[in-house]
């Protein structure tokens, strides 16, 4: 019953401090995603236009999370949880979008973010699902998910010398 309550108490601690988790659902790579801890569980809201995508989350999964520290940036826990998807405009769904609306940065429509989000996107509980999972073992360093997202090419070996040349002009 301790270690339950310990469990519990870590869990809650680690994932309110914590500004993002790593999310993995059944068969897919784990994501980082952002999160506000309420009433007992990670609330996420994303799959909406400019939201952060949930793939794999669906009402009534499992998924295991897990919390880094914010300081050190090192795994702290891992938890097994329980995937809820929440009705919207419900009450539970009113109580996660209200603390989640705080948290959200850069939101392109401010306040009617609330009214896209009812529309558009998911908002999920993760809520924890038995005892705290044992630390691995090792490296677990994994390759980056695909993206379309590209680097810069290195620059042309004359673009220095043509720079220099402007600025002795002046």
């Amino acid at each position: 019953m301790t270690s339950e309550l310990l469990d519990q108490a870590l869990v809650e601690e680690a994932t309110k401090k914590s500004g993002l988790i790593w999310v993995k659902g059944p068969g897919g790579p784990a994501r980082a995603l952002w999160h506000v801890w309420h009433e007992g569980a990670a609330c996420l809201v994303g799959d909406g236009p400019g939201e952060q995508p949930l793939p794999g989350l669906a009402d009534g999964a499992g998924a295991e999370v897990t919390v880094r520290s914010k300081d050190k940036g090192g795994r702290l826990v891992s938890w097994p949880a329980k995937v809820v998807e929440l009705a919207p405009d419900s009450d539970a769904w009113q109580a996660a979008v209200a603390e989640l609306k705080g948290k959200r940065l850069n939101a392109p429509d401010g306040e009617a973010m609330t009214g896209r989000w009812s529309r558009e996107c998911r908002v999920l509980r993760l809520e924890p699902a038995g005892a705290t999972m044992p630390l691995p073992e090792g490296d677990l360093a994994e390759a980056p998910l695909p993206t379309p997202a590209t680097t810069r090419e290195p620059i042309p070996a004359g673009l220095p010398r043509l720079l220099l040349k402007r600025r002795k002009r002046k």
